[in-house]
């Protein structure tokens, strides 16, 4: 189903549409330029809350292995390698 919006553009930008849209295509260019500006976006926020959560666990992990190596250490060199 489809909606009929008004919405308001600069002409320079209802050139650049008009450049590459068919005539009578408008709202398709404007349909596939949302989707692939949304979906891009999604793509964008999951890589920021990836790394946020690559950062967190990055010093949970330096404050792990801190934690542990004097206990790997001694292990290494009782085993003598």
């Amino acid at each position: 189903m489809q909606q009929r919006i008004n919405i308001s553009l600069p002409e320079e930008t209802i050139t650049l549409i008009d450049r590459v849209a068919s005539k009578g295509n408008r709202s398709r260019l404007i349909e596939a330029a949302v989707r692939h500006y949304v979906k891009a976006m999604g793509k964008v926020r999951l890589e920021r809350k990836l790394n946020e959560g690559y950062r967190k666990l990055s010093q949970s992990s330096l404050d792990i292995a801190a934690e542990w190596f004097p206990s790997d250490e001694d292990a290494w060199q009782k085993s003598g390698l």
